[in-house]
């Protein structure tokens, strides 16, 4: 007598059960916030979000595989459905990808790339640059250079809108 082979017919029900709710899904749930403000929170008219993360960036629609990721320094590009690009420059934080095709990306910052301040961006990464030569710690180092990368990737998004 089998005890094993009733309870995978069981998950593959279940498996199924998920794969037919989710194929269903055509509009995500989208949410984007930062400790200082909520950008989107749970919108149904984004069509479409692209990331910057650690392991390359990626664009995002409704019924994408779940994920999960590390965001860093760069832009966020959300696409609307009725077409209007937003793009917002992020410091670091988390994308969530879910089943349901709820979307949750949490910045550390997150900033409208035309408000960012071109002059402002380059003094902030000379100012880092200099930290990092004059860094004597490794802590200090490792600091420096996370300023120095975010700092680059800000003058970057200002100068391409990448």
């Amino acid at each position: 007598m089998s005890f094993i082979r009733p309870l995978l017919t069981i998950k593959n029900a279940q498996s199924q059960f998920r794969l037919i709710s989710r194929s269903m899904a055509t509009e995500m749930s989208f949410t984007f916030a930062s400790p200082a403000q909520v950008i989107y929170n749970q919108a149904r008219n984004v069509k479409q979000v692209d990331v910057p993360s650690l392991s390359g960036s990626f664009g995002i629609l409704a019924n994408h595989v779940p994920t999960l990721a590390v965001l860093k320094p760069g832009i966020v590009t959300v696409t609307e459905t009725e077409g209007a690009v937003k793009k917002f420059f992020v410091s670091s934080g988390s994308v969530a990808v879910n089943a349901d095709s709820s979307v949750q990306v949490l910045a550390e910052e997150a900033f409208p790339v035309e408000q960012l301040d071109l002059k402002a961006a380059q003094e902030q990464l000379a100012e880092a640059q200099a930290s990092l030569s004059s860094a004597s710690s490794d802590v200090a180092k490792a600091e420096a250079q996370v300023a120095v990368e975010t700092a680059e990737a800000v003058v970057r998004a200002i100068q391409t809108g990448v």
